[in-house]
């Protein structure tokens, strides 16, 4: 299978953290979707669009997200984006193909019901033709002892484990194809890390929860010969997820299929 290749157009595409996970992305979707053009895609809580480009390597790319601060950023790129809830969707039943909820789910107070939206919005399965339901493609942070001040400044409401969040697609009407941890190979490492951080003071980041000029949550910046390193560390993880699920990691991806109406 030939793998499509990662584009790196936004400064965000050179941040290993942004690079790692948008490869492992691909590497799921190139897998369980596969490249096209005539599928709808919906990216819920689409920020500035920084996965349009992405994405649009398997259909055409609506965002959807309820801050307009990035939305602005969004539409100068040239995604179709609208103004909404992850909760409340503002779109018909069974209009997408496939669905992308990316680090979203984490800042819902109402899980279930986002869950439950993407489910609506996807197409369900033809049992005429046999064509399968649509695609739910879910990545969020994991693991409740790994919360730090990262999480405050997402104003995140939880982390998952790969059991927590495949119960929950269950519970929702999908079929989970395939989960697993990633950022396996940092994880000791972001572990120990947040663990020596605590009660101490943190690198100042800007966000749009508290900081009126800020659009999006700002990465922590890594020196460059480090984030070589951590990008081939990355590469390394994709081509091992590529074979296998990990056990542990920093955040958790899932691919599933809509199973019911």
């Amino acid at each position: 299978m030939t793998s499509t290749p990662m584009l790196t157009v936004l400064e965000e595409d050179k941040h290993w953290w942004f690079a790692t996970r948008t490869r492992i992305i691909l590497a799921y979707l190139d897998r369980y979707v596969g490249p096209g053009k005539d599928r709808r895609v919906l990216d819920v809580g689409c920020g500035a669009a920084n996965m349009t480009h992405h994405l649009r390597h398997y259909g055409q790319v609506v965002g959807v997200d309820n801050n307009p601060k990035p939305l602005a950023i969004a539409r100068e790129r040239g995604l179709e984006a609208y103004q909404g809830a992850a909760d409340d969707l503002p779109f018909g039943d069974e209009e997408f193909d496939l669905v992308a909820l990316l680090d979203t789910v984490e800042h819902v107070p109402g899980e279930d019901q986002v869950f439950e939206e993407c489910r609506r919005v996807l197409r369900g399965p033809d049992p005429v033709t046999g064509r399968p339901g649509g695609r739910l493609l879910v990545t969020a942070p994991a693991f409740k002892f790994l919360w730090s001040q990262n999480d405050v400044i997402n104003m995140h409401q939880r982390r998952y484990t790969a059991a927590g969040l495949q119960a929950k697609l269950a519970q929702h009407g999908f079929r989970v194809l395939r989960i697993s941890y990633n950022n396996f190979f940092v994880f000791p490492l972001a572990a120990a890390l947040i663990v020596l951080r605590r009660g101490r003071a943190e690198p100042k980041l800007a966000s749009p929860h508290f900081d009126e000029d800020a659009y999006q949550v700002e990465m922590e910046p890594t020196p460059p010969v480090l984030n070589a390193v951590l990008t081939l560390v990355g590469k390394l993880e994709v081509a091992l997820l590529r074979r296998v699920n990990l056990p542990v990691g920093t955040s958790v991806i899932a691919i599933a299929e809509k199973v019911t109406g």
